[in-house]
């Protein structure tokens, strides 16, 4: 085995550096890198269902390893059909999506992901989102949603809000609910409460935290004051 100049043995390719964790700006380690892939592109949409379905049937064979030949015997389709289906020149019954789904082992559904669906989209122009009543309204707090899309694939709801306070008042409201919520500074200053933690929060600062802790604004250091509020919560449940 080589040897350095010291003499000492160098270690082998296998047990060279490890790869370092990842560390934030103010030094401290992020355990959990994000591996979502934003500017990744999902599969191209199809057009034609039977298309749509014969791709998905040829994955998810694939995918298992099995022949045309072997998923014929499993379902007892023949092979014409299953060349038929594959290559998107026939539209399989629901009897044979069935067979299909118990031999691939997947729900009839999942051969449906790639034929082409509307994605909801809501655009709001400057000053024109929606003022809602919520709770801290009275106490000079103006509520601007700008957006609301209900049900959608993500599974989960997404509310954001644009939040002026324009009126010093010594009581604030306490938020308390379920999902997660995100602001951030664009005018003013506050000292604004998450639990037992006071954050003083200055344009362009920011804040992400769980909602289920009592939090809401704390002081009211400089005014007028604005700031987005961003709260997320699954689709089931309510905001």
């Amino acid at each position: 085995m080589a040897k350095t100049d010291s003499g000492s043995k160098t270690a082998p390719a296998s047990a060279k550096a490890k790869p370092q964790p990842k560390v934030s700006a103010d030094g401290k380690t992020i355990r959990a890198p994000l591996t979502q892939n934003p500017h990744a592109i999902r599969d191209t949409r199809e057009k034609v269902l039977e298309v749509a379905i014969g791709r998905e049937v040829r994955a998810f064979r694939k995918k298992l390893g099995i022949t045309v030949a072997d998923l014929a015997v499993a379902t007892d389709i023949s092979l014409g059909m299953l060349s038929k289906i594959e290559n998107g020149i026939t539209s399989p019954s629901l009897t044979t999506l069935q067979a299909l789904s118990r031999a691939l082992g997947v729900p009839v559904t999942a051969f449906f992901r790639r034929f082409e669906e509307e994605r909801s989209a809501v655009f709001v122009k400057a000053g024109q989102g929606l003022d809602v009543e919520r709770r801290g309204t009275r106490a000079g707090h103006q509520y601007n949603l700008l957006g609301h899309i209900g049900s959608n694939t993500s599974g989960v709801v997404v509310e954001p809000y644009l939040i002026t306070l324009t009126e010093d008042s010594d009581v604030f409201p306490t938020f308390q609910h379920e999902g997660m919520e995100f602001l951030y500074m664009l005018e003013g200053e506050v000292v604004y409460r998450h639990g037992s933690n006071l954050y003083p929060m200055k344009p362009g600062d920011s804040l992400f935290f769980d909602a289920d802790a009592p939090h809401g604004p704390e002081e009211l250091t400089r005014l007028p004051m604005r700031y987005l509020s961003i709260i997320c919560y699954p689709q089931n449940s309510a905001g």
